[in-house]
């Protein structure tokens, strides 16, 4: 059970992919939390750790939802420890005669593998995973200085992101 993965995720993306370089793509697993997947995320977005029990409850939750959320990583091959991770979320719509929307989140690459094309690989694996589950677009935000990255991996810059956080 310490190496499972969320079934329906790895069916849906065809289980990992490396490109014969030092990372493989793979969905989440739960021993993923000793590899630095907080650290990793902590680059992304400061938040305090969660406990074992925490992480394993969440990852319980996501497995459910099946391939309507998939959370990638990437390992290093060498050190085993988790290089980048992204996520995709499929939301079901009434408007598109009930179509589907794919939404990129959490995308970080560690700043000690950035530059190796790991971040436009795991974009693609993400938006193939997407495309696969019939969604008509993907749609994600970032910060004005990721623009250039994104529209590198296809993506074009469409109305204004709002927020608000409580």
């Amino acid at each position: 059970m310490e190496h499972s993965h969320a079934p329906a995720a790895a069916d849906a993306v065809s289980g990992a992919e490396s490109d014969g370089d030092a990372y493989r793509i793979r969905p989440l697993e739960l021993s993923d939390l000793s590899k630095g997947f907080f650290e990793l995320l902590a680059q992304l977005s400061p938040s305090p750790p969660l406990t074992e029990e925490a992480f394993r409850a969440r990852f319980a939750e996501l497995a459910a939802l099946g391939a309507d959320h998939l959370v990638l990583v990437a390992e290093d091959a060498a050190t085993g420890r988790l290089a980048a991770a992204g996520a995709v979320l499929v939301e079901r719509k009434f408007i598109r005669r009930c179509g589907l929307v794919g939404h990129v989140e959490d995308v970080v690459v560690d700043a000690a593998a950035r530059g190796r094309g790991l971040g436009e690989r795991l974009i693609r694996r993400l938006v193939e995973h997407a495309r696969g589950r019939g969604c008509y677009k993907v749609i994600l935000n970032c910060t004005p200085e990721l623009r250039g990255f994104y529209a590198k991996c296809g993506f074009v810059e469409k109305n204004v992101q709002m927020g608000l956080y409580f």
